[in-house]
């Protein structure tokens, strides 16, 4: 079976000619095949950028040695983030937050960090004085230990082709 770390170190060495790109996950089955999931920082991942990878992969291993499957491609629009660098190609978007504890939320993440993120959400409270509840921000930090999942959201404007 091909080692999921021998996938990792292959990637490694071509992602080290193309740091616009990333890697975000790497799984082997036992019947070796073979998925890769990398992002871009900025846009949309390519489809020569998705050959370019299986090619380069594909050179690096032996087909008569082990014969394998491979798939290339991006995390899908409502995938969950696994990896830091999407938190920060996310920054100013609105994203669904699910905390470990129950929580559940939808705001725009404001900032990204090694640690966790700081993530803004808009509450309607009553304010002693006023007849209408106001609309307020509420910046939250959470840490990656507390957050279950985290995604886009995906917004279709219906009006915009009109």
């Amino acid at each position: 079976m091909i080692q999921k770390e021998k996938i990792e170190e292959i990637l490694a060495e071509f992602l080290a000619q193309r740091s616009d790109l990333f890697l975000v996950d790497v799984k082997v089955s036992r019947e070796n095949d073979i998925e890769i999931v990398i992002e871009i920082d900025k846009g949309s991942l390519s489809l020569d950028d998705c050959v370019n990878i299986s090619r380069f992969v594909e050179s690096k291993l032996d087909r008569d040695e082990e014969d394998f499957s491979l798939t290339v491609g991006s995390a899908g629009l409502s995938t969950p983030f696994k990896v830091l660098r999407q938190y920060r190609k996310a920054l100013g978007s609105e994203i669904e937050l699910k905390l470990k504890n129950g929580g559940h939320f939808k705001g725009v993440l404001a900032a990204a960090s090694e640690e966790g993120i700081t993530f803004v959400t808009k509450v309607s409270e009553k304010v002693e004085g006023q007849k209408k509840k106001v609309i307020m921000e509420v910046v939250e930090e959470y840490t990656f230990d507390q957050i279950k999942s985290a995604k886009p959201v995906i917004k279709f404007d219906k009006y915009k082709n009109r």
